[in-house]
C-alpha cells in the first residue's frame, strides 16, 4: 500500500476520533444571569395639611367707615379663608392673598371690625352674580340707595394677576366706572363671567357652600330689581388665618 494512502488513512481516523470526542464532551456550563432588583420610588411625601385659626375681631360692634384705606397687614407667607354666615348657611371663600393682595388685606380688615355683620346681598342676578357688602343694605329704610355705599376710602383694582372669573364662585371686587373705586363691596360669580376678567379683581374661590350661594334669592336683573323680591341676611364675616 502506497505509504501516502495509509498516511491519509492515519490523518482521516485521526479526525474522526477528535470529531467523536468532541461530540461526547459535556456542554460548557453558562455561569447564571441574575437580573438586577427593581429600584423602589419612593413614594411622594405628602404636604402637612394646613390648619386654620380664626382671628379675632378688631371691634365688638360694626363699625361702618374709615378714614383711609387700611395698611398692609396681613401676612404675605400666611393663607386666608372667610366663613360668610348668611341666613341660608355658610359660605367659605379661599382668599387669594399672593395674587390680590390689597384686595385681601382690605376684606379682612373690615371683616375684622365687624363692618358687613347686618348687610345683605342687594344684588343677585340668575346666571350672573351675587353682590354685597354695601353698608347702606344695613338699613331697610334706605333700600332705594343700596349699592351705592362703601366704607369712606376707595383703592385700585389688581387686573394684572391673571385671575379670572371662567368659573362659579369667584370672589371679586365691585367698583364704580373707575378702576381706583373699590370699597367694600364685593360679588361671587354664580355662573362663568370671563367677560369680566381683566376689568374686575379677583380674590377669592368658594370652597364650601356652594349650594347656599345657589339659594340666595334672586332679586335683580338687567332691567334693575325685581319687584317684591327680598335680599339675604349676611350675618357676619369670620377671618380664618393658616397656623
Amino acid at each position: 500500500m502506497p505509504f501516502h494512502s495509509l498516511n491519509g488513512r492515519s490523518l482521516t481516523c485521526a479526525a474522526l476520533l477528535g470529531a467523536a470526542l468532541s461530540a461526547c464532551a459535556p456542554a460548557a456550563t453558562r455561569a447564571p444571569v441574575t437580573a438586577p432588583a427593581p429600584v423602589a420610588t419612593p413614594a411622594p411625601t405628602p404636604a402637612p395639611a394646613v390648619s386654620f385659626e380664626a382671628m379675632p375681631f378688631l371691634s365688638e360692634t360694626p363699625v361702618r367707615s374709615f378714614a383711609s384705606a387700611p395698611a398692609m397687614t396681613i401676612d404675605p407667607a400666611r393663607s386666608y379663608r372667610a366663613v360668610l354666615k348668611t341666613d341660608r348657611g355658610d359660605i367659605t371663600v379661599d382668599l387669594n392673598a399672593k395674587g390680590s393682595p390689597v384686595a385681601v388685606n382690605n376684606f379682612v380688615f373690615l371683616a375684622r371690625h365687624r363692618f358687613y355683620d347686618g348687610t345683605r346681598f342687594h344684588r343677585v342676578i340668575e346666571g350672573f352674580v351675587a353682590q354685597g357688602g354695601d353698608p347702606l343694605s344695613a338699613d331697610t329704610a334706605r333700600r332705594s340707595a343700596w349699592g351705592t355705599g362703601g366704607p369712606g376710602y376707595q383703592f385700585a383694582a389688581e387686573v394684572s394677576n391673571g385671575l379670572r372669573f371662567d368659573r362659579v364662585g369667584v370672589l371679586g371686587m365691585a367698583r364704580s366706572q373707575s378702576l381706583t373705586s373699590q370699597g367694600s363691596q364685593f360679588f361671587i360669580t354664580v355662573a362663568p363671567a370671563d367677560s369680566l376678567s381683566g376689568g374686575y379683581t379677583v380674590f377669592g374661590q368658594v370652597i364650601g357652600g356652594q349650594e347656599v350661594l345657589n339659594r340666595l334669592q334672586r332679586n335683580y336683573t338687567g332691567n334693575g330689581p325685581v319687584a317684591g323680591a327680598g335680599a339675604d341676611l349676611l350675618i357676619g364675616v369670620q377671618i380664618l388665618e393658616s397656623r
